[in-house]
């Protein structure tokens, strides 16, 4: 997958008409400049000590993309795993990561492998996307020699619709005996049921600059098909929460879903699961991947990369 520059970013579409050929045409648009140059003051400039590749992982019935970052000077010594999934539901990619993804597979080191999963759309539910999710995690660590890394030191990292992936990956992988170490979860949206917008953090920030009310109920729309049981795609209404990864929620507080990350740390604590839960003041959601206008990425990106050292080499 090659970067494509756009020095324009393109406008959003009216999100409450918006049609499938519409959608199609501005996730192309938008996605083409993620990936460009022109988005770099934005999105941030890759860490120079990893290197940055595209793989295909080969599922049954369908091939996902991930985007592996590797610390420049590894030895043949396998490296922890950290499994990343993008945020943006019905728009994405893992390229708008890289600032992150980057620094934490050289300053960990470790194997940071960001998965290009499905986008929803009127063809794609949000199950699809978290099956994407998981079976590459599952992939990845049921063939670790090829990969280089280290089976027994994994770890999962999302960010707001990733975050909701990643924490049902989280369950799943207790569930299924794949030991992790830790789960990091920021901005997450992990409630698609019909309570997501009774959170106070909706009706404060749902009608500004993050995503709106309007944008989440386009996403819900196509998260769901009808007869799809909201509860089981929505970490925050799981029924048993304890016996998980530790975590740590990074809630940034000027975002609609902000609630939803307070609510899942609060019933993670009660189930008994290690958690630890991060306000960033004035900070937007998605504001870990835009450290060009986001002067809090750089603190939150040092205190996941912290968590995660602990987590994985210490």
């Amino acid at each position: 997958m090659s970067e494509i520059t756009t020095a324009e970013r393109p406008p959003q579409p009216g999100w409450p008409s918006v049609t499938a050929e519409s959608l199609a045409a501005y996730r192309v648009a938008e996605n083409a400049w993620r990936a460009s140059g022109a988005a770099r003051t934005v999105l941030g400039q890759p860490d120079p000590g990893a290197t940055i590749d595209w793989r295909q992982v080969a599922l049954p019935g369908r091939d996902v993309p991930v985007r592996v970052y590797r610390p420049s000077g590894a030895t043949g010594a396998p490296l922890p795993l950290v499994l990343h999934v993008h945020g943006g539901g019905f728009v994405g990619t893992a390229v708008q990561c890289d600032w992150a993804n980057s620094h934490l597979a050289a300053r960990l080191p470790a194997l940071v492998v960001s998965v290009e999963h499905r986008l929803l759309d009127w063809e794609t539910s949000l199950s699809a996307a978290a099956d994407d999710g998981w079976d590459v995690l599952q992939h990845v660590v049921r063939h670790a020699g090829r990969w280089g890394v280290d089976p027994a030191r994994v770890a999962v990292f999302g960010e707001s619709l990733g975050a909701l992936i990643s924490a049902l990956s989280a369950i799943r992988a207790r569930e299924s005996g794949l030991g992790l170490m830790a789960q990091v979860l920021v901005n997450p949206a992990v409630d698609v049921t019909g309570t997501m917008y009774e959170h106070a953090s909706m009706a404060a920030h749902g009608y500004g600059a993050g995503p709106t009310v309007a944008q989440l109920r386009l996403l819900q729309r196509l998260a769901l098909p009808p007869g799809t049981d909201a509860r089981t795609l929505s970490p925050l209404y799981a029924e048993e929460l304890g016996g998980l990864a530790p975590a740590l929620v990074v809630v940034p507080t000027q975002d609609a879903v902000a609630d939803h990350g307070r609510r899942y740390a609060e019933r993670l604590h009660a189930a008994g699961t290690t958690v630890r839960l991060t306000a960033y003041p004035e900070a937007v959601h998605a504001f870990l991947s835009l450290p060009g206008v986001q002067p809090q990425a750089v603190p939150a990106r040092a205190e996941i990369l912290g968590f995660l050292r602990a987590a994985l080499t210490e």
